[in-house]
């Protein structure tokens, strides 16, 4: 059975959002826009069964509104807080850990000289697969690596800092259920996912690949087409979510929540 979410902790883009790290050139953000389609987000998971915990936008941290990388939730077991690979986003790590002990009394951490971002981490029933990349290090890894273990939860790497146009894993890989994944077509043939039930995302609808299940519903990013129409004949309910702005700015639907 897949986890089923009833909280999802957000925090609005700030002012200064357009001043966030970027790898892509495809236009400044509108942050009018961008505060628009974040509430349309949040409506999107209100109706879809969470309580959205709603952090203040901090201006300090143009990149906060992707609260996703700062720390990692097992619902119903325990949360750890990350080690953020870009050395701007660290302050960010403390407001969420203030959030999250309000749930969980004890919080795991990743340490020095570690890094993650959970957005490189991708959680599939009882295995997680975790992203090598610009962000993330073999040593973070293997520190989350450990602390799933507590909890019977398996894990293996796979290693993006080859593949062009993603920043982390999740920028390319979805669980829709615990043996079926989305996947771009550079991810689709690694030996990672061998067994697993793939759904591949069309060529040109790369940005598609980082959609979320959120219960009986998944997100899904508007301007794929065709990977929308592969997944509404499998039998899937989409909320279809304007995400332009985010996507300015290396970020997905994934990023924008944590879950529980």
């Amino acid at each position: 059975m897949f986890s089923r979410f009833t909280r999802a902790i957000v925090r609005p883009p700030s002012p200064n959002f357009a001043d966030g790290l970027t790898t892509v050139d495809i236009g400044r953000p509108d942050v009018a826009l961008a505060l628009r389609q974040h509430a349309a987000y949040c409506d999107a998971l209100a109706r879809n069964g969470c309580e959205v915990i709603r952090l203040p936008a901090d201006a300090r941290y143009p990149d906060a509104t992707f609260v996703e990388d700062t720390a990692l939730i097992l619902p119903g077991l325990g949360a750890m807080l990350t080690r953020p690979g870009a050395e701007s986003r660290a302050g960010e790590v403390d407001a969420i850990a203030d959030a999250l002990l309000r749930y969980f009394p004890t919080l795991a951490q990743i340490g020095a000289p570690g890094t993650l971002d959970a957005g490189d981490v991708c959680e599939a029933g009882e295995h997680v697969f975790i992203g090598i990349s610009h962000r993330t290090n073999a040593d973070g890894a293997a520190q989350l690596s450990t602390w799933l273990q507590q909890f019977g939860i398996t894990s293996c790497t796979v290693d993006i800092r080859g593949i062009d146009g993603i920043l982390h894993l999740k920028s390319g890989i979805a669980a829709l259920e615990p043996r079926r994944l989305v996947l771009i077509e550079a991810l689709a043939n690694h030996s990672a996912f061998a067994g697993y039930d793939v759904v591949r995302v069309p060529a040109g609808e790369e940005y598609g690949g980082n959609c979320v299940r959120i219960n009986d519903v998944v997100f899904v990013s508007a301007g794929q087409p065709a990977f929308d129409a592969r997944l509404r004949a499998l039998g899937y309910t989409l909320e279809v979510i304007d995400m332009s702005e985010y996507r300015k700015m290396d970020g997905g639907l994934s990023c924008l929540s944590l879950r529980f």
